[in-house]
């Protein structure tokens, strides 16, 4: 069995999307309580293409054969997905040089709220699976 157990790499895939998504909440919800504050420059948060690479290295099958050799895949695989952080500098010259879009603000919190929820969604089917496993092996 692998390394985690009953616990695939979807599932592990799940787990550390659920968290990035719930910073990147923490972020979008600074934005907003920024929105009015003369000069703050938007922080915005990404970690898909990245998220999508490590569980793509967890999925492919490679296993060390020896212990010192290392690991396959990239470094430590998802626990060293955090994210890359971006601040949205004004170029205009023009106004307070707040970068916040309260409109845009409210499109990236719907949609890593609907992420949010599908990631949830997924996990829960997953569970239910390993559920009923359980009780049909009893």
């Amino acid at each position: 069995m692998a390394a985690g157990g009953i616990f695939d790499s979807s599932i592990q895939v799940l787990d550390k999307a659920l968290d990035l998504r719930s910073r990147k909440l923490q972020v979008i919800s600074a934005n907003i309580a920024n929105a009015e504050t003369p000069g703050y420059a938007r922080l915005r948060m990404d970690f898909e293409s990245e998220l999508k690479e490590a569980a793509e290295g967890s999925e492919s099958g490679q296993v060390t054969t020896h212990p010192r050799h290392m690991p396959a895949g990239s470094g430590d695989g998802l626990s060293s997905v955090q994210g890359r952080f971006y601040r949205d500098v004004n170029q205009s010259g023009i106004g307070d040089r707040n970068t916040v879009s309260l409109d845009q603000e409210m499109v990236d919190l719907s949609e890593n709220q609907i992420r949010y929820e599908a990631a949830i969604k997924m996990l829960s089917k997953k569970f239910n699976m390993l559920k009923m496993v359980i009780s049909e092996r009893a």
